[in-house]
């Protein structure tokens, strides 16, 4: 999934709309205009990436409980942010949790 940083957080593709610019790339700083798009949801990093608009993502996930989360934007994991799930996955397994459910499900090729 396409992916823009903006403001210290990552975006989906489709929340991006709604900010002003998101095509100009004239300025180093993700303060002021966004950068991207990433085709792997914003690269690599230590840990599931989703959506920085969260419930009020246009694409957000809507949990059993009703709860909605923003978009997983599939991104790769690094080593810690493998090993970062594998220890979620073994925290929650008494006490379910359906987000890290996703994410074993998600990542589950990563975790082998």
């Amino acid at each position: 999934m396409e992916a823009y940083i903006f403001q210290a957080d990552i975006y989906c593709e489709d929340c991006m709309k709604d900010i002003p610019h998101p095509e100009d790339q004239s300025s180093y700083d993700s303060d002021e205009y966004p950068k991207g798009p990433f085709s792997d949801g914003g690269g690599e990093s230590d840990g599931p990436q989703h959506c920085g608009n969260h419930a009020n993502c246009v694409n957000a996930m809507t949990l059993s409980d009703g709860t909605k989360i923003g978009v997983w934007l599939e991104n790769p994991l690094t080593t810690a942010g493998v090993e970062y799930v594998r220890q979620e996955i073994k925290n929650h397994r008494r006490k379910k949790n359906e987000v890290v459910e996703l994410w074993a499900k998600w990542y589950a090729e990563e975790l082998g």
